[in-house]
């Protein structure tokens, strides 16, 4: 099984940047996008065999979440439950019957750290959800996850320390995210694999250069590491800010 995960920063704009060459290209059975950035019919995508499943915000052009499948799940869920913060479109969950899918776009804690306490929230929440979907069968999580996890994950780790998706409060979410029974497959598949990066600013001649961040993850059930065949970071992939992120997985 193919599946695929890519923040595109705005679906209309990617569209227009090749994200249709792209989709068919990769072929994949679940194809998971984040920052849609549209509202329900601002866009139709005619992707032949695929079933589709939008969790708009309800702000105009911000955030939002979306899977394309092949195959139909049993179960479809928006949000991750009563929160407050569901009007953002930023969880998805489908349930299929060896797993569950969860697609998430996680909030930025925002330059100045003014959203750091809702973010940290937000984390302990997510962590929680996931733990819940895990005692009743194993859980693919994929998405924008708006953390480097460790000082390998980005360029320059050491004069980024305290800022946004590296302070330690963040990167400590994460590690008690993967104690409680995940696994980040990259890093467990290239435990030593350094300038792996999937986001990078757009600031002059940035990405040319590989000064990037690793911020898009697919973490899987620890119970799945047997079915884990391949990962691929595909920096090559332009369109947006972030490249899209392949898992493969072996269920038989």
């Amino acid at each position: 099984m193919k599946l695929v995960s890519w923040n595109v920063n705005g679906i209309r704009a990617c569209v227009g940047k090749g994200f249709l060459d792209y989709f068919k290209e990769a072929d994949a059975d679940i194809f998971c996008i984040q920052e849609s950035k549209v509202q329900e019919g601002q866009i139709t995508l005619e992707l032949d065999g695929y079933e589709q499943y939008w969790n708009y915000a309800l702000k105009k052009g911000y955030s939002g979440t979306a899977v394309f499948t092949k195959k139909k799940p049993i179960s479809v869920k928006y949000g991750i439950g009563q929160r407050e913060d569901e009007p953002e479109g930023r969880a998805l969950t489908l349930e299929f019957e060896d797993f569950y899918l969860v697609n998430i776009y996680t909030p930025n804690s925002k330059r100045d750290l003014s959203r750091i306490e809702y973010r940290l929230q937000w984390e302990d929440e997510i962590r929680d959800y996931l733990k819940e979907l895990n005692k009743v069968k194993p859980v693919v999580f994929c998405g924008d996850l708006n953390v480097a996890h460790q000082e390998i994950d980005l360029k320059n780790p050491k004069s980024n320390l305290k800022n946004s998706g590296f302070t330690p409060e963040e990167r400590q979410k994460m590690t008690q995210l993967l104690e409680s029974g995940f696994i980040d497959t990259f890093r467990y598949l290239n435990p030593d694999q350094t300038d792996a990066y999937t986001w990078w600013s757009y600031m002059n001649k940035v990405r040319e250069r590989n000064i990037g961040w690793r911020i898009d993850y697919f973490i899987v059930s620890e119970r799945l590491k047997d079915s884990l065949k391949n990962v691929h970071i595909h920096s090559h992939i332009m369109g947006s800010d972030h490249c899209p992120v392949v898992l493969e997985l072996d269920f038989e």
